[in-house]
């Protein structure tokens, strides 16, 4: 017996718009990951970081919020893969969908790199634009600021991205919060955590603009790229799986009543969707959780979600003698 529930798919808390189909949220994706290049590259270049670090951290922190207010209700507002692998982790995308956005996101990074690359070509005073661009790409060793060696810049990305995932999750999924809610905590939180990564050696905590900066950098930026792949991806897979765990273990025992004809129908809850937002779900029918993540998927047959929309706490239906959603998660392949 299906549980009808709300028909609303949403993409942030409070909104009621349906979810967008996937290339929208694709082209959201690359737009925003284009104005963070510019905005989070554009201000060190033409300006003195090292003299006033402040205004190039800050900027791109505004960035962030920004562009999570203008294209947040349209693909959650990710810009970034350690955010995306975050959100996998945690239940709130699918694997596909996540793996286009993250495409995406670099290739919006490279378009911006690559204008304000033409920019420094056409300035009389700058001989060598690979050079100028080394001054915002990320490195370690000599190639740092403080000569921060690999072991401490790796921490410090890892530690940086899983802080920022983490708020993400955690402002984004709050129910009947505010739109502006996760904007501000994630930007804010990136222009701290810039500020501190900035004179290590112009951490990014963000893989898409790392390799936007490396590809216009010389030849030592492409050789230290995998630390700033691999660090902030690494600790946006530790967070989304904190927030996967810990969403099954404070999740509540499913419900069951009888129905006229004596058939158990679960309780119904309210959905969180690809990026965060809390949504409430309806349908004729829910189909099984096909993949162990706890949620119960809605085709767009059935008036649902398309293109890897995942909610995370659908309705479920449960003998009696069910098994927890904890041994779920552990058990899934």
């Amino acid at each position: 017996m299906s549980t009808p529930v709300s028909e609303r798919y949403t993409l942030q808390p409070g909104g009621t718009a349906p979810a967008p189909a996937l290339m929208p949220r694709l082209v959201a994706e690359a737009f925003g990951s284009l104005f963070l290049a510019v905005a989070g590259l554009g201000v060190p270049l033409f300006s003195i970081p090292q003299s006033s670090p402040v205004p190039a951290a800050l900027a791109a922190g505004l960035a962030i919020t920004a562009a999570m207010l203008a294209f947040g209700h349209i693909s959650g507002g990710h810009f970034n893969p350690a955010i995306t692998l975050g959100h996998l982790l945690a239940g709130r995308i699918r694997a596909g969908a996540a793996a286009a956005y993250a495409a995406a996101q670099v290739v919006g990074a490279l378009v911006g790199a690559l204008a304000l690359f033409g920019i420094l070509r056409t300035l009389p005073g700058i001989t060598d634009s690979r050079t100028a661009f080394d001054t915002v790409a990320a490195g370690f060793g000599e190639h740092s600021l403080i000569q921060a060696p690999v072991a401490a810049v790796v921490l410090l990305e890892l530690l940086g991205a899983a802080i920022i995932v983490a708020v993400f999750l955690g402002a984004g999924g709050r129910e009947g919060g505010s739109r502006t809610v996760a904007p501000v905590a994630v930007g804010l939180s990136f222009a701290a955590l810039l500020q501190v990564g900035q004179s290590v050696g112009n951490l990014p905590f963000n893989p898409a603009r790392a390799v936007a900066s490396a590809i216009f950098s010389s030849g030592w930026a492409v050789e230290q790229l995998w630390v700033f792949l691999v660090a902030p991806l690494a600790g946006g897979a530790i967070a989304g799986l904190v927030f996967r765990i810990s969403a099954v273990a404070e999740s509540p025992a499913p419900v069951t009543d009888q129905g006229a004809g004596g058939e158990e129908a679960g309780s119904g809850q309210g959905g969180v969707d690809v990026d965060g937002g809390a949504a409430d779900v309806a349908s004729d029918s829910v189909t099984p959780d096909i993949d162990g993540s706890g949620a119960e998927e809605v085709g767009p047959e059935d008036g649902g979600p398309e293109d890897g929309l995942l909610p995370v706490a659908a309705p479920r239906q449960e003998k009696s003698r069910g098994v927890s959603e904890a041994q779920e998660f552990f058990d899934r392949k």
